[in-house]
């Protein structure tokens, strides 16, 4: 379970499974299909680890604030949801809502403060082991990370909450927007009962819409609720989440109109989309970008005795930038990608208007300048075999790629010839995708290509703090002092401006060290059919907020 959360927790990787079959569902006017590569596991907040079960869980789940993409600034805005309003206290440690007292959950309870206080309780807590827990380090906690629920939320009735923060934390909305949950209905079990809890797959929810049907490995029906104080005429009535396992089946069903929306589109199928005259094509940016990671620890003697000793090839950072500068990331935009996606140069988008560091350019494909700092660190190809050595050791590694991913098979031929081209020779090993997530976490592996896909907002202690029990992400083992102090200050609470000036340095010892080599971000391209007139697509999401989408 421990693995399953980190790898969801906010940042995951994101790779492509296709299993099972689908039965056709007639094609309506009144309905919304949203064509998904592979089923469920649940519906509960608690565990919605995938990207589809989020947006599932936001539709039926209200939060206290619904939040927005602000393109503009590159930022979230919040507004109204299941609170009507907030009011923060002067010094900004405590934060109380006041709950709208005309919210039911599906089997007619009101919708009261207990159930936001609970929801807290429930997430926070060890036992039942939800996606959110160890994040709550703004709130006064427990040893075990469960919050201190007498110290840090207060029911002061029946329909007003009081959230209090450590003080001097940098605390956000976001921080405190989480899909509630029924208190009526979970208290009935033992915590440690929840995870295999029936109420996991037959939800009382207070959304807009509500579970009307759930056919396995077929699909998940959503149907509006007349009694949401959400709901108007205008509303799509059915929400259909059909699974169709393989990818090429899904643009079939694109074209023929069997399905209305679908996500991760290859580049080459847009045109064939394009053409059958029903689709528009919406590309977003800035979410997700692939990568090389490094190993910076020796990731036998780490796995045989737990000790933390420097990788032979990986753990200086002149050797990383010369592995980047070797490495030819246009040739597989262009070929690969059609140009749907950009050079990535640290962990921060180009989303993040405010945060950006445009200044920062890409490192080039400079071969030559490669082949020279692996020459001043000591790497030349003493026996003239065709591969550098150092101390009679020769620079020969595994690049463990994961299987059924196009995209990186087609980058580690690309980055095998580009570094044979500078004497270094790797050999590409194609790994099962839940073995490379075992590996990535038990730091078993030299190198590997994979993807991160950021938070929103930013969040940089998960993956880049060299405290490793606090960065579960970390699979380089990176460790950079100055880096840490520039997080902690993050984590603090500080100016706009200051923000903006840490982020930024944040992004220049990134730059400078290149603790992995960033390849690209990846656009997502969404198709999505004519007859969808209103809908919001931008990069929290290509589903979301369908409560406001609207059919011609």
């Amino acid at each position: 379970m421990r693995n399953i959360k980190l790898f969801s927790q906010g940042i995951f990787f994101l790779f492509f499974l296709f299993v099972s079959c689908q039965k056709d569902e007639p094609i309506s006017t009144d309905r919304l299909i949203i064509g998904i590569s592979a089923d469920i596991k649940t519906i509960n907040p608690l565990y919605a680890f995938s990207v589809d079960e989020g947006s599932i869980d936001d539709i039926l789940f209200l939060s206290l604030l619904r939040i927005n993409w602000n393109e503009i600034k590159g930022d979230l805005d919040v507004e109204p949801w299941l609170a009507n309003s907030w009011e923060w206290s002067d010094d900004s440690s405590s934060l109380k809502f006041f709950i709208r007292d005309d919210i039911k959950w599906s089997d007619g309870i009101r919708v009261t403060a207990e159930d936001v206080a609970y929801s807290f309780e429930l997430y926070s807590n060890p036992q039942v082991q939800s996606k959110f827990y160890g994040t709550f380090e703004k709130l006064y906690l427990n040893e075990d990370l469960s919050i201190d629920m007498s110290k840090s939320i207060e029911v002061i009735d029946s329909f007003t909450v009081k959230i209090n923060f450590i003080p001097n934390k940098n605390v956000k909305l976001i921080n405190v927007i989480l899909p509630i949950i029924p208190k009526h209905i979970f208290e009935k079990y033992e915590y440690d009962e929840i995870p295999t809890a029936d109420i996991n797959f037959n939800p009382v929810t207070c959304g807009p819409y509500r579970l009307k049907k759930w056919e396995r490995n077929e699909m998940i029906i959503l149907e509006v609720d007349p009694s949401s104080f959400l709901y108007s005429d205008e509303m799509i009535k059915e929400l259909v989440f059909k699974i169709v396992p393989d990818y090429n089946s899904r643009i079939t069903q694109l074209k023929k109109g069997e399905i209305d929306l679908a996500e991760q589109i290859k580049s080459n199928d847009v045109e064939g989309l394009v053409e059958s005259e029903i689709i528009n094509i919406v590309p977003v940016k800035g979410r997700e970008y692939d990568f090389v990671g490094w190993n910076h620890i020796d990731p036998k003697v780490f796995s045989e005795t737990g000790e933390v000793k420097d990788n032979k090839f990986f753990s200086s950072a002149n050797i990383r930038r010369a592995l980047s500068y070797a490495i030819n990331r246009d040739e597989i935009l262009n070929e690969y990608l059609n140009n749907c996606g950009q050079p990535a140069v640290t962990p921060v988008s180009p989303i993040f208007v405010e945060f950006f560091d445009s200044k920062l350019e890409p490192l080039e494909y400079n071969p030559a300048k490669a082949k020279e700092i692996l020459k001043q660190e000591g790497w030349t190809d003493t026996n003239n075999n065709g591969t550098i050595d150092k101390k009679s050791i020769e620079f020969s590694f595994t690049l463990y790629v994961p299987g059924g991913n196009p995209l990186r098979q087609f980058a580690s031929t690309i980055i095998k010839d580009n570094l044979k081209a500078v004497g270094i020779d790797i050999k590409i090993e194609t790994i099962e995708l839940n073995k490379l997530i075992d590996n990535l976490f038990n730091k078993s592996m030299d190198a590997w290509i994979a993807a991160f896909y950021i938070q929103i907002p930013l969040e940089h202690q998960m993956v880049w703090s060299s405290d490793l029990d606090a960065a579960p992400f970390n699979f380089m083992s990176y460790r950079n002092k100055d880096l840490d102090l520039i997080i902690n200050a993050l984590g603090q609470k500080v100016s706009y401006g200051k923000e903006k000036d840490l982020h930024q340095q944040f992004q220049k010892i990134i730059y400078d060290d290149q603790p992995i080599t960033f390849l690209y971000w990846v656009d997502n391209i969404v198709a999505v059919n004519k007859k969808v007139k209103t809908y919001e697509i931008n990069p929290l999401g290509a589903v979301q907020h369908l409560l406001d989408w609207r059919l011609n």
